[in-house]
């Protein structure tokens, strides 16, 4: 995982903990479909409906792409959230946009990827969010699967799970993201939405969500 800038990594975060895109409860954590306790939900799907979140996000997106991805010749959004993502970006990069399913549909064509299939193209992949990267990484291999060159990923915010690095690493994708979980603590901090005290818990969770415990 690499960012573009630590300074727009902060700056992402900070605006994301505003809108509340990004709301920290570590005294009475959100549980996951996993069934792992967080102290952290994140919704990037908010800052669509806030212009100066929105914007800052596209900017720095098409920034990383540019400098990370230059010979990108497509753009391609992980449904659903990475859809509108996307779409911002290729309008901007004047590139075409594709877009992943989770599974093919279910009539017509029953399509996995809805878009010009253009096999040998050049593509970058948008996600809003990172976790243990599972989903993500289907999204590539059935663009791969499709004849896409997948160059690489980029995303709004990752949890910075080591398992992840790992996920991504094997599958040789290199995944570029605005702002992490590290990258945010300070700010929440800052922001007051959580103690100093409670920094070393909520450092905890990231290196070992599965075992995390509050207490």
């Amino acid at each position: 995982m690499k960012i573009l800038d630590s300074s727009i990594a902060a700056e992402v975060a900070d605006q994301l903990l505003e809108i509340e895109a990004i709301r920290l409860q570590p005294e009475k954590p959100f549980t996951w479909a996993s069934g792992w306790k967080s102290p952290i939900y994140c919704d990037n799907r908010l800052s669509l409906s806030f212009p100066k979140v929105r914007n800052l996000i596209k900017e720095n997106l098409v920034k990383s792409i540019q400098h990370f991805f230059p010979e990108a010749e497509a753009i391609a959004g992980v449904a659903t959230a990475g859809i509108p993502q996307g779409a911002l970006l290729a309008n901007d990069l004047d590139l075409p946009f594709i877009y992943v399913r989770s599974k093919p549909k279910g009539h017509g064509m029953e399509n996995m990827i809805e878009g010009k299939v253009v096999p040998g193209q050049k593509v970058v992949v948008v996600e809003d969010l990172v976790s243990t990267g599972g989903s993500s990484l289907k999204a590539v291999q059935d663009l791969r699967n499709a004849g896409f060159e997948v160059m690489g990923m980029v995303a709004i915010f990752s949890y910075g799970f080591g398992i992840a690095d790992e996920n991504f690493k094997n599958a040789e994708v290199d995944l570029i993201v605005l702002s992490h979980y590290e990258a945010m603590l300070p700010r929440a901090v800052a922001r007051n939405y959580v103690k100093d005290e409670v920094l070393n818990s909520l450092a905890d969770w990231r290196k070992d969500p599965a075992a995390w415990n509050p207490q």
